[in-house]
């Protein structure tokens, strides 16, 4: 069963324009929303979050916002690169605010995360790190009940003890099945870990949403001397980048087995999302 649909996502702004945007994300997987900045991401997510309105149609667990408001809020839980807690407050405030807003706020779970991350509870939020920020949000939404997480470029900036406490988290988080997380960031070894979908949007328009062993048997990493490169050949390369000692690019094992002589390897999710969008410039 698909717990997030979205389909034929549109928006337009002064020179951008969000494009048909639509796809799905099956219940107890994760999927990776990659692009470059100003692609159309966070126009994606704040649709989907309701915090802008898009031409289209999205349902979470069956469940449109027009139809049952609350109850489509309730079920995302939402991590950005900042803090949405009001800076002046303390932990306890902000238990206090969360069990009053949200019927599914379990306080006993919450001082579970605080505890255990070590959080300081009468400290104000303005004096955390950028990393106890991010324990204190994924607290706040792990103590109530939650169908989708919905993360915007939440791991930047972290120490990697900490991303890798987070990837755990989430791991958890889709482990009985019920639940999935859409997950865009510039770490693209974090989607290495743990996604199983990438779904890639450039310039406002979807560019591929496959999952990720398929995107990792589909293309080889190539690199051989320039003198190798003929018309034909550049041809079936893509986002070819020669230097003055070769050249790199993928290859589609859909074109057959790579010319003899070239050196071929697996690419990292980062390199095909690379090579792919430079072969669009």
């Amino acid at each position: 069963m698909n717990l997030l649909e979205v389909a034929h996502l549109s928006k337009k702004y002064p020179g951008f324009a969000l494009q048909d945007i639509s796809f799905s994300l099956p219940s107890g997987y994760i999927m990776g929303y990659v692009g470059q900045n100003g692609a159309g991401k966070t126009t994606t997510l704040n649709a989907i979050t309701h915090l802008n309105h898009c031409e289209g149609t999205i349902q979470i667990d069956g469940i449109q916002y027009e139809n049952d408001p609350v109850k489509y809020l309730e079920a995302i839980g939402f991590v950005g690169d900042s803090s949405y807690f009001p800076e002046d407050l303390n932990l306890r405030q902000i238990r206090s605010i969360l069990k009053d807003f949200y019927s599914t706020f379990r306080p006993e779970e919450f001082d579970h995360y605080v505890k255990h991350w070590r959080l300081p509870e009468r400290a104000r939020i303005k004096g955390f790190s950028r990393g106890m920020k991010v324990k204190l949000m994924f607290a706040s939404i792990l103590s109530r009940d939650t169908k989708l997480l919905v993360l915007d470029e939440a791991t930047n900036g972290l120490d990697p003890m900490v991303r890798k406490e987070i990837l755990g988290l989430l791991q958890e988080y889709i482990s009985d099945g019920s639940r999935s997380v859409l997950f865009s960031t510039h770490i693209l070894e974090d989607l290495e870990q743990i996604a199983d979908f990438i779904f890639l949007i450039n310039e406002g328009k979807k560019i591929f949403c496959d999952t990720k062993e398929e995107l990792l048997e589909t293309y080889l990493l190539i690199k051989g001397g320039r003198e190798d490169l003929t018309p034909e050949l550049k041809k079936q390369l893509i986002g070819l980048e020669e230097n003055a000692f070769g050249f790199e690019a993928l290859y589609s094992v859909k074109n057959g087995l790579p010319p003899a002589g070239w050196l071929s390897a697996k690419p990292s999710i980062d390199q095909i999302v690379v090579h792919i969008i430079e072969d669009m410039r």
